[in-house]
């Protein structure tokens, strides 16, 4: 220890000697001792101000997070609601594709009936042969052979068991 004590004021004489006097020795360490100051507030004041960017920063960011959670969620919102709606509108068009196949059989049921209806017909009597008249209405007993037939009884009908 007494070295370093030793070199500690040999520096300082030999520091003591260029500057002339001790006065101006001790004016130049207090300048020094006032730059060292001023540099450590400085730094001080440029961490601050980094941790405030840094704080300020991270700030931004949180928002971000929440503004964007809450888009998210809107847009989750939005999608349920959409895919519900079609869902309901596809099973809508299941039944609506259903009826409309019914019809369609239905449709060509009654077209086959009114080709039947309306197409010549040929009517065999005993030995004759003609073709019956353009009009095929339900209504016109004469179209409908099985109503121009007789009713037969036979003798059993009445005997009783």
């Amino acid at each position: 220890m007494a070295s370093s004590s030793g070199n500690s004021n040999s520096t300082s004489s030999s520091q003591l000697q260029n500057f002339g006097s001790e006065e101006e020795y001790l004016h130049q360490m207090s300048v020094m001792d006032q730059r060292k100051r001023k540099r450590k507030e400085s730094n001080r004041e440029s961490a601050r101000r980094s941790r405030k960017r840094k704080q300020q920063h991270l700030d931004d960011l949180t928002a971000q997070v929440a503004q964007l959670s809450k888009d998210n969620n809107q847009i989750l919102t939005s999608i349920n609601f959409t895919t519900h709606h079609y869902l309901s509108i596809e099973a809508d068009n299941s039944v609506l594709r259903a009826q409309m196949m019914e019809l369609s059989q239905r449709l060509e049921s009654l077209t086959q009936i009114l080709s039947y209806i309306n197409a010549p017909t040929v009517v065999y009597e005993t030995d004759q042969c003609f073709e019956a008249s353009g009009d095929h209405s339900f209504n016109n007993p004469l179209n409908l052979p099985y109503l121009n037939q007789p009713i037969m009884a036979s003798p059993d009908i009445f005997e009783y068991y």
